[in-house]
């Protein structure tokens, strides 16, 4: 006889509907913005709450998603343990969590393919927020958008949230902001914007003409004149679905190359930077 199917798991399905979120939970959320509030730690939230932010949509998450530097990401974690927290690095590149229990806090200092690094100007251009009853910062929306890009993986994919971003920020969107961030990998943010346009056709204009220009017309000379030495770029995007394009079919691996020039950096003694300083520092008191 055979056995029973396993019910299909519920997917979750957007809504402006808060989530409820277990006590113990929300408790260890407020416990560590509050000390990194309080020590003057230079962080921003992101993940589920930064969505909320600019969009209005509401999704259950079991972790709090911080963005700060890698520079940052050191002093915290041992300043947390001192406080009582389990605190583990889960991979140099881009990610460490703080645990209490069953729940947990994500430091966050980059993507996993090490091509998008948390930098200063990030956590500079946060924008006020309160989160769990403590008053913080979110990212922008421009930054938010550069942290999900990538996030194009057999098991999750972040497309809609990018078009719900930009849908719920127009006007604001500084879109020059967002070219910067995304840099060399203009490519992946023209496949994001030709999603939008097919979800919201009306809303076309909600990313400027000069910007549907330049990302098209760049993509029209590369594909005139393509660079037969280009490298493959699969394993940026899932190291797991583009595996048998590097183990079997002789491709480079060029996320393994992204990531040891990241753990290189890393090891690198870093300069002190402004964000850095105490915030009762003079040049800190200057700049105010």
């Amino acid at each position: 006889m055979a056995e029973p199917s396993k019910p299909e798991p519920t997917l979750p399905v957007t809504s402006s509907m808060p989530m409820h979120i277990p006590e113990e939970q929300g408790s260890l959320f407020r416990e560590v913005l509050l000390i990194l509030e309080e020590k003057h730690f230079p962080y921003a939230v992101s993940g589920a709450f930064a969505l909320r932010q600019h969009t209005g949509i509401c999704r259950f998450t079991k972790d709090l998603d911080l963005f700060m530097t890698a520079v940052t990401s050191r002093k915290v974690l041992p300043f947390l343990e001192k406080c009582g927290f389990e605190c583990e690095v889960k991979d140099p590149v881009w990610l460490a969590k703080v645990h209490k229990g069953e729940f947990f806090v994500d430091l966050i200092t980059g993507m996993s393919n090490a091509v998008v690094v948390v930098e200063d100007s990030w956590i500079e251009r946060a924008g006020p927020a309160v989160v769990h009853g403590v008053e913080t910062r979110v990212l922008a929306p421009e930054e938010l958008v550069a942290s999900k890009i990538f996030v194009a993986k057999r098991e999750r994919f972040d497309g809609a949230d990018i078009a719900h971003i930009i849908y719920g920020t127009y006007p604001k969107f500084d879109w020059d902001r967002e070219l910067q961030l995304v840099g060399e990998h203009w490519e992946m943010l023209l496949w994001s914007l030709l999603l939008f346009r097919y979800v919201y056709p009306a809303q076309t204009h909600y990313v400027p003409a000069r910007i549907w220009s330049g990302l098209l017309e760049r993509l029209q000379s590369e594909i005139a004149r393509p660079n037969p030495k280009a490298k493959f770029r699969g394993s940026l995007v899932d190291e797991n679905m583009f595996a048998i394009d590097i183990n079997e079919w002789g491709l480079a691996n060029l996320l393994e190359e992204t990531r040891k020039i990241r753990m290189e950096e890393l090891e690198r003694p870093a300069p002190v930077s402004f964000s850095e300083l105490p915030q009762n520092s003079p040049r800190h008191r200057q700049s105010a």
